[in-house]
């Protein structure tokens, strides 16, 4: 995909102040256990509002950025992991319980990890809202982003 006129360069990622791409994305579970390094982003960043999601982190919306499970490298302790349904492994730290990916068979050479354990999370911007017709009657976001029903068009 490309930017969409989002404020990003192709790769997704915020352009850095020298005006190059800064590919390279690093973060972390709270405490600090599981860290990783990845990028650049295949597609913008999506808010999701499934259930799935909303059960596996206690919350709604969840971001997640997606990127190619090679360039995903842990750093700290590895994470881990519980399939949540049929075909999908979700990764956690074990020590504190931060969410950290979400992996899928469907798509087997790529991976999500959440917004929210970016170490600087201003990078990269969801540009949607995804799977409203699983969210709660109270969680309609006034952002004014695109939302779908499921997954993008």
């Amino acid at each position: 995909m490309g930017s969409r006129g989002y404020g990003m360069s192709q790769s997704g990622i915020r352009a850095d102040a020298t005006g190059g791409d800064a590919s390279t994305l690093t973060g972390r579970c709270l405490c600090g256990a599981v860290r990783y390094r990845c990028g650049p982003l295949l597609y913008p960043a999506t808010w999701c509002h499934c259930t799935s999601c909303r059960r596996a982190s206690g919350t709604t919306p969840v971001g997640w950025f997606t990127v190619a499970i090679d360039s995903l490298i842990w750093l700290g302790d590895a994470p881990s992991s519980i399939g949540s349904s049929p075909g999908v492994e979700r990764r956690f730290c074990a020590i504190c319980g931060s969410p950290v990916t979400y992996w899928s068979e469907r798509r087997p050479q790529e991976i999500d990890l959440t917004l929210g354990s970016l170490e600087e999370p201003d990078r990269v911007t969801p540009v949607d809202h995804i799977w409203m017709a699983d969210a709660p009657r109270w969680d309609r976001p006034r952002d004014g982003l695109p939302q779908y029903p499921g997954l993008r068009p």
